[in-house]
């Protein structure tokens, strides 16, 4: 496992968010002030982070995120597509700002964040803030039963019929 050159700081993003930030030229990370105070996130400025995909991603989350990059005209991939539970890239943090022009800008703080540099897939477990990671074997997570792509038949990819609570993609 080749981990020669990514920095052994780390961010933890949510799934789509990380993809966007490594392969579709989200500019900045959204935080909320008490993470930035609270997470060293001052610290990383003019210095390259690892970005970690946290394990976690509903499918509300995913949906919306898909939305607003649909209107940027970014076309996110399916959420069973996105590896999820350890580091896919790096970037540099040019700033931690209150606004900034970018449409990715929500706020109320963010990290400016540029030159994002895609790595293969490392396993390794994440945390809130700022953190030094280590690697891992694991796999990235497997899709979660809502994440897999329906088939025409109305059945899942996987030919389970969907539950009560569930609903197709």
């Amino acid at each position: 496992m080749a981990t020669e050159g990514i920095p052994i700081s780390a961010l933890s993003v949510r799934q789509p968010w990380a993809w966007a930030i490594i392969h579709a030229g989200k500019p900045v990370e959204n935080r909320s002030e008490a993470s930035v105070r609270n997470g060293s996130m001052r610290e990383m400025i003019g210095r390259r982070i690892a970005i970690h995909a946290a394990k976690g991603m509903t499918r509300d989350e995913f949906e919306s995120a898909a939305r607003f990059m649909a209107t940027l005209g970014v076309t996110c991939p399916p959420a069973a597509d996105l590896d999820r539970g350890g580091v896919i890239g790096h970037v540099r943090v040019d700033a931690v700002v209150k606004d900034h022009p970018s449409p990715w800008f929500f706020g109320p703080r963010a990290l400016v964040l540029a030159d994002p540099v895609p790595v293969p897939f490392i396993g390794a477990k994440g945390q809130l803030g700022m953190f030094p990671w280590s690697p891992n074997s694991a796999s990235p997570d497997a899709p979660a039963k809502w994440m897999r792509a329906s088939a025409p038949s109305g059945r899942l990819a996987t030919g389970e019929s969907p539950g009560a609570n569930e609903r197709l993609l």
